[in-house]
């Protein structure tokens, strides 16, 4: 049966009975759904260097807005997301939430298949993207109830360390499957040079861009039904007391998702220029972004009946001072790896793809670099290092303790922080920048590692600090906070390369850091502290 009506791992009898079986059958089925999620939320880091390469009519500036509305509605949706499971259901919420993503991934490829595609599309198609960064928040809250205390650490780091994995095959997937035309439809023709995995591909080189989103429909269509058939709603006290039908389930979460949709499209407004859809105002992200959470926050407690009741018992997580700590620390580590993941490889495009020289005594960046490195063979390296790097985390984590491993990590990211706007700096201002490209390279993978151990690490720390009813919303509200990096970073980094300084931007991520290392020893390291070393 799909609905289970007795639950409590905590007693060995019943998990070694049957609680084991079940509980890992619901991970291995999450952790696909989950992985299609991250990649077709973060595509667009992928898709905006190929449509630069085949010489789509678009400034790169644009290019990154679509990133950055991508991330901001992603993370937007994991706010409503983290209150999914106690409402609807695990097994309703990951099948529903994982079948919607086939609606970005089929216009994507269409929309790419025309170089006149307006601007306007493709920005729509980015914020639909956002469904698979809401999804993060539910299908941790959800594996978070299958399993004991004991063993969340590194239960959560493999659905989430594996997930994250949906950013490294992305990465490796989409260049790939954009070489040939197994979906039909006419290719077209580089403009400059691209690559792949295996190396680069010439201009003059055929490529089917409109793969790049069809390519998840052959992975979407089974696994919602995989999940259908295969994972379970928990109809416990503690998970999904009042659980509603399928179709009532899908109603509520379409619901929640509108207020999530309908936030993060004002927030855009606000901060985009008028030349791109935004109302010109260009006001602050420090400004708008706690608006549009504290506005999505408000308007779900308006929804009438049961889903008004609900929330209010689960808001409860907001008057815990942990709920906040553990919000800022999971932004260092969760909210640099993702906002890394989707700027890494415009990043190396942008400041190592180009010549940075004086002409008639101004320092000119558009001059292509033909000894550069091609963006699309080394993106995926970062990603991958901490997605694969994660579950580690989690079980270090388990045996000495998640804020001990997370305070490591924290001076790690700080360290490496600084040496990669060192290397950024010297090679923005070079003719020849791929000098500065290994120890660039090097020093950015050790800052992905850190992010991937801390992320096992601070979820540690979470299912240790709160109860077994408030441990799965806060999983989903900090992941929620932390996943505006992915809109955050690309943000700042486009910015300051924008001003011809991209070392300011690591460099202000250093700082955060550090005062990371403050708040983490304060309440969990320190002598007297009221959970020491959870």
């Amino acid at each position: 049966m799909s609905d289970i009506d007795k639950w409590n791992v905590e007693d060995p009898k019943f998990w070694d009975g049957e609680g084991k079986k079940i509980a890992n059958r619901n991970l291995w089925i999450s952790i696909p759904s989950l992985l299609c999620g991250f990649a077709v939320w973060l595509y667009w880091g992928i898709i905006t260097i190929q449509m630069l390469n085949l010489g789509f009519p678009y400034a790169t500036s644009e290019l990154f807005t679509l990133m950055a509305i991508a991330g901001l509605t992603g993370a937007t949706l994991r706010i409503p997301s983290s209150f999914f499971i106690r409402l609807c259901g695990g097994r309703n919420t990951i099948v529903f939430t994982t079948a919607l993503l086939m609606i970005p991934a089929i216009g994507t490829g269409i929309a790419l298949q025309d170089k006149n595609t307006p601007l306007w599309v493709f920005q729509c198609l980015a914020l639909l993207s956002g469904l698979g960064g809401g999804n993060f928040a539910s299908s941790m809250s959800n594996i978070s109830f299958f399993f004991p205390k004991k063993q969340q650490g590194l239960a959560l780091g493999l659905n989430a360390g594996l997930g994250n994995f949906g950013v490294t095959t992305m990465q490796i997937l989409v260049p790939l499957v954009m070489t040939f035309g197994i979906f039909g439809g006419e290719p077209m023709e580089l403009v400059n040079t691209s690559g792949t995995l295996i190396g680069k591909i010439p201009a003059g080189s055929d490529a089917w861009i409109q793969n790049a989103g069809y390519v998840w429909l052959l992975f979407l269509i089974p696994l919602a039904l995989v999940g259908w058939f295969g994972m379970n709603n928990i109809k416990a006290a503690h998970v999904t007391p009042g659980l509603p039908s399928p179709v009532g389930s899908f109603g509520i979460i379409s619901g929640m998702l509108a207020i999530g949709f309908l936030t993060s499209i004002l927030g855009l407004w606000l901060m985009l220029p008028e030349k791109v859809g935004g109302s010109g105002l260009e006001l602050s992200k420090w400004i708008v972004l706690p608006i549009v959470i504290a506005l999505t926050v408000f308007l779900l407690k308006l929804i009438p009946g049961q889903v008004k009741e609900n929330l209010t018992r689960q808001y409860k997580i907001f008057g815990n001072t942990h709920t906040w700590v553990m919000s800022i620390i999971y932004t260092m580590t969760f909210g640099s790896f993702i906002g890394f993941s989707a700027g890494f490889g415009l990043s190396i495009k942008v400041i190592f793809g180009y010549q940075h020289v004086m002409v008639d005594g101004v320092m000119s960046h558009d001059i292509i670099n033909p000894n550069g490195p091609s963006a699309l063979m080394y993106a995926w390296m970062g990603p991958f290092i901490g997605a694969l790097i994660r579950p580690v985390g989690g079980w270090i984590a388990d045996k000495f303790g998640g804020a001990k491993v997370t305070q490591i990590c924290a001076v790690v990211m700080v360290a490496s922080a600084v040496g990669v706007a060192y290397f950024m700096k010297a090679a923005y201002a070079s003719e020849t920048p791929q000098e500065f490209f290994v120890p660039f390279l090097v020093l950015f993978l050790v800052l992905f590692a850190a992010t991937g151990i801390g992320n096992g690490s601070t979820f540690r720390t979470i299912s240790m600090v709160f109860d077994k009813e408030q441990a799965g919303p806060v999983l989903g509200w900090t992941s929620a906070v932390a996943a505006y990096g992915a809109f955050i970073i690309p943000k700042v980094l486009g910015e300051q390369i924008k001003l011809t300084t991209p070392e300011n931007a690591l460099y202000g991520f250093a700082v955060f850091y550090g005062l990371c290392i403050v708040i983490n020893w304060w309440f969990y390291l320190r002598p007297g502290a009221e959970h020491k070393n959870p």
